[in-house]
């Protein structure tokens, strides 16, 4: 567990960013979407900006070189034209450029504005906004963009609101930076040098550029200015961020001594007192940690990080997921507090938490071998399987080769083409006798196998998360999402989309399968969930013919359980029973699927303890055999 402290050191995002549109133009417009060449792109906005000039629409000329800028932040022509429109503008055309209804600014406008302001010499506010589009953008060079960012500026600047700035930027940036990104931020710390320098005795200038660094991992520095600022005015802020730096540098003794000696004077500071806790547990006294954590929420039982602290250690601990669980019940009766996201989003790793299960099936791995030698496409292929695998797998392989070819030897006990269930709805069937499955849904609605891959990530923050984003596909009908499992899309034309067609169609199938059923389970969200056709649908598909859709689907049932209270009892259950058949069947033959149903058992809220332990077990005994 990391101490963190939201008041000095946390991140907290203002609205700056691609991801916000301005008064012309939509949400992340530019390069960042991968549309064209940034370059081209700009002269193409600069171009429509003299367009609208020279028919005297500055507003709208404003736009474009706004969105120019965005494309490319440094472009001189930008910067000309740009000095154009303030000169024919009133007060140098700084009121162009504002924040949109909800408060937030599209970075091209915001860098177009800190240029104007820079420009009517207004250094301290043009700083302070072109630092925080550096901060929500760090991968793009916006200092540079900014000659009127280097040495001369230092006199020009109050040191108080260049703390300020630095605090703004520590509140976005991550901890630390990417080191990719570390350059684009190179001239802010320049002047943070610069500044501390200048200011030696400024101890808010001094612990505020000690966090900076520390982002950028110029660690000795961010010890030296917080010791320095701990040292001249002994505040509490300083004390932080000289703790949080000597973390950085392995000193977790002196930080553990200076909070503690600090909390003997600030014992209301309970903020620390959990940071103090965090620090504890992450070196494994988890004991003496909690002990800190209670004694914040002995004093204040709603302080916003004291409870997600307590549920974050003992996760830290325990690793029992009715820990998370915990976190996520706060977060829905909390849901403005921050840290509690933050938590469960860090604690929620490995296959299901975070991210889809691997196929691991020999079909699977013979298209892995055949992708590294050649492209997908039209060759004749052919293989023979000493025993039957899920249809899905062999789905994944004919995604990439559509004439592949596929003799199974054997059909083991016990069968997995025959149901564990009877049941209405089904993704596949089999003829009598037959070895290649048949979808037995048709085709989807193409608008929502669409929408299916439009929100089909590899990834999610956590399962509730999941469970929330495919409310997205709510108003699909059933019989469409059902056809998405056995016709899934094809990958989008993205990078990411190019990806996985040539190198990864397997997982791409998996997770469209996931998604799909997520959105299952919020069709007819309406209905009470016992007799409800999303409950009905989702088990039928788990007890089916074993096959990925069979995880997938008690996948959704489980994020449905982290969100939904009330569905908890009932789909562990499920999850428990469908399990334990799945073990049973290892006990004669292959299942593909038992490490990714026993991780699934381990993500269950109320599971059982004898499928807990269970699933612990195997997992444990497929390590060592593959070990």
């Amino acid at each position: 567990m990391a101490p963190h402290d939201d008041r000095h050191d946390g991140r907290q995002g203002d609205g700056y960013g691609e991801g916000r549109g301005d008064r012309h133009r939509g949400p992340g417009h530019g390069h960042a979407e991968g549309v064209g060449d940034p370059t081209q792109e700009a002269h193409g906005e600069l171009a429509m900006a003299r367009l609208a000039l020279a028919d005297g629409e500055t507003e709208h000329a404003a736009v474009h070189v706004a969105n120019a800028l965005f494309c490319e932040p440094a472009l001189p022509e930008a910067h000309e034209l740009l000095g154009k429109l303030a000169v024919g503008a009133p007060r140098h055309g700084l009121d162009l450029y504002g924040p949109d209804e909800q408060g937030g600014m599209f970075a091209g406008s915001a860098a177009a504005l800190a240029h104007l302001q820079a420009s009517a010499g207004d250094f301290d506010r043009a700083l302070a906004g072109l630092s925080q589009v550096a901060a929500h953008e760090p991968h793009r060079a916006w200092a540079a963009s900014a000659g009127w960012l280097g040495p001369d500026l230092l006199p020009r600047l109050d040191p108080e609101a260049f703390a300020r700035t630095m605090l703004g930027m520590v509140q976005v940036l991550d901890d630390p930076v990417p080191e990719e990104h570390r350059p684009h931020l190179a001239p802010f710390a320049e002047l943070a040098r610069s500044m501390t320098d200048a200011h030696p005795g400024h101890g808010f200038l001094l612990w505020s550029g000690s966090s900076f660094m520390r982002r950028l991992d110029a660690l000795d520095e961010a010890v030296d200015w917080a010791f320095r600022a701990w040292t001249r005015d002994r505040s509490l802020e300083a004390a932080i961020m000289l703790g949080n730096a000597w973390r950085r540098v392995g000193r977790e003794a002196d930080t553990e001594k200076l909070w503690t000696a600090v909390l003997r004077d600030h014992p209301e500071d309970l903020d620390l007192h959990v940071d103090l806790g965090e620090l504890l547990a992450g070196q494994g006294r988890f004991t003496e940690g909690l002990e800190w954590i209670r004694r914040a929420l002995d004093a204040d039982p709603g302080h916003p990080k004291a409870g997600p602290a307590l549920h974050g250690v003992r996760w830290a601990r325990d690793r029992d997921i009715a820990h998370l669980i915990a976190l996520i019940d706060h977060l829905r009766e909390h849901p403005d507090h921050g840290y509690a996201h933050e938590l469960v989003a860090r604690a929620c790793t490995g296959a299901w938490l975070r991210h889809v299960p691997y196929p691991t099936e020999a079909l699977t791995n013979t298209l892995r071998q055949l992708l590294d030698q050649v492209e997908p496409g039209d060759a004749d292929i052919a293989i023979t399987l000493s025993a039957l695998e899920p249809p899905s797998a062999l789905l994944a392989v004919r995604s990439a080769f559509p004439r592949f070819e596929l003799s199974v030897q054997s059909v083991p006990a016990p069968d997995l083409r025959v149901p564990l269930r009877p049941g209405r709805y089904a993704a596949w069937e089999y003829l009598p006798g037959a070895t290649d499955a048949q979808p037995a849904v048709g085709r989807p609605d193409p608008a929502v196998a669409e929408a299916v891959r439009g929100i089909a990530d590899p990834s999610w923050p956590h399962p509730a998360l999941a469970y929330d984003r495919a409310v997205l596909l709510a108003g699909c009908g059933l019989d469409d999402l059902l056809g998405v499992l056995v016709h899934p899309p094809a990958p989008d034309d993205s990078e990411l989309g190019r990806t996985f067609a040539r190198h990864e169609p397997g997982l791409w199938v998996r997770l469209v399968q996931i998604w799909a059923c997520l959105g299952i389970a919020h069709h007819r969200a309406d209905e009470p969930w016992a007799g409800s056709v999303r409950r009905e649908a989702l088990v039928d598909l788990a007890f089916g013919a074993e096959d990925w859709v069979s995880d997938a689907a008690l996948f959704a049932l489980v994020a449905t359980a982290w969100l939904v209270p009330d569905v908890r009892e009932d789909v562990a259950g499920l999850v428990g029973e469908r399990f334990a058949a799945a073990v049973g069947a290892y006990r004669t033959r292959e299942v593909t699927l038992l490490r990714s149903m026993a991780e699934l058992v381990l993500a269950t809220p109320q599971m059982a303890e004898q499928y807990r332990d269970l699933a612990a077990q195997k997992l444990v005994e497929l390590d060592a055999a593959r070990d």
